[in-house]
């Protein structure tokens, strides 16, 4: 159920033709941005794009890449900073 303020521009607009021949909006909510790595601020994989209400109910390995560092830098820069680790 969309709560009532749907003039706000944070629900996407979308119109739809009904079988009975009508115009009418359809109103869904925006996808949040994609995560960023934090180092090189390139896009994450394997993480879903959903709102937080949505994304919490999902199971832990649906949530985050099973690796060091997982949700938070992308495989090259883990990969550099478990070298750097590691001297």
């Amino acid at each position: 159920m969309l709560p009532a303020k749907t003039k706000s521009r944070s629900f996407r607009r979308k119109n739809i033709r009904t079988p009975g021949g009508k115009l009418v909006i359809h109103y869904s909510r925006r996808a949040p941005a994609k995560l960023k790595c934090s180092n090189c601020k390139k896009e994450l994989h394997g993480i879903p794009r959903k709102i937080s209400s949505k994304f919490k109910n999902l199971p832990k390995s649906k949530k985050t890449v099973s690796r060091p560092y997982g949700g938070n830098l992308c495989s090259i820069c883990s990969r550099i900073k478990l070298k750097e680790l590691r001297q």
